[in-house]
């Protein structure tokens, strides 16, 4: 695996390397060895499995606020996902940074705490695969509008498939 960083200081986007042969392909998608000397400190405790049957589903934008705050890697695993990191840290400007993900690849991307986390799915029967670091804690978790003018993701199609949860997120601030 190698790592590229993105635009968000601490938001990497984690580069796949399959080894094939006539038995199909090999793809290591986490080394803590790996992590640690790209000065990413990352222990995952979770894993969890997002599947979505329907193209241009959007879940997002979620982050979980402190003492939960958590760190993730997120990879797709079927089909393919626009895939979206925005910094909500002090002084972190409301960037973004997007990437595709597909199965395909075998990419990640890997989000710091303090950045909100959202994707759109590009395909139909996507599946999107998340290593946390701490566990889902349902009063912190919070959201912001994945539309809202102040964050200018520019993604790409309008969602058919959002969430009452994610439609009702208020604007960030």
């Amino acid at each position: 695996m190698r790592f590229r960083a993105t635009a968000i200081p601490g938001v990497v986007e984690v580069l796949a390397e399959r080894a094939r042969d006539a038995r199909g392909a090999f793809l290591r998608s986490w080394c803590a060895a790996r992590f640690a000397e790209a000065g990413l400190h990352f222990t995952p405790t979770q894993a969890s499995l997002s599947e979505n049957p329907h193209r241009h589903t959007l879940r997002g934008m979620h982050w979980q606020d402190a003492p939960a705050a958590e760190q993730k890697l997120v990879r797709c695993v079927r089909g393919a996902v626009f895939d979206v990191a925005l910094d909500l840290r002090a002084g972190g400007g409301l960037r973004h940074a997007a990437v595709v993900l597909s199965a395909e690849e075998g990419h990640a991307l890997f989000i710091p705490r303090g950045c909100a986390h959202g994707f759109l799915t590009l395909t139909d029967d996507a599946v999107v695969e998340y290593l946390i670091d701490a566990p889902y804690t349902p009063a912190l978790a919070r959201g912001a509008r994945w539309d809202d003018p102040a964050f200018a993701i520019p993604w790409p199609a309008t969602p058919a498939v959002i969430g009452d949860r994610d439609r009702a997120w208020p604007p960030h601030g």
